[in-house]
């Protein structure tokens, strides 16, 4: 089980942040994306996998004035 901005997800483990995002619904271009207190570089999630017990955060970026 993994850990998604407080909520516990199951079924996350071993695919790719990117995999996670897609599933998740979020817009690649506006977030950003740390797994246990490390910030994932875009070019890498493709290649990061989610282990049990990693806690995500995903920050989406909205613009306004």
């Amino acid at each position: 089980m993994v850990q998604i901005n407080g909520a516990e997800k199951s079924g996350y483990e071993n695919i790719s942040v990117e995999d996670m995002v897609m599933k998740e619904g979020f817009d690649k271009s506006r977030i950003a994306v740390e797994i246990n207190g490390e910030i994932v570089s875009k070019g890498d999630y493709k290649q990061a996998l989610l282990h049990d017990g990693d806690v995500i955060e995903v920050v989406s970026f909205v613009g306004g004035g």
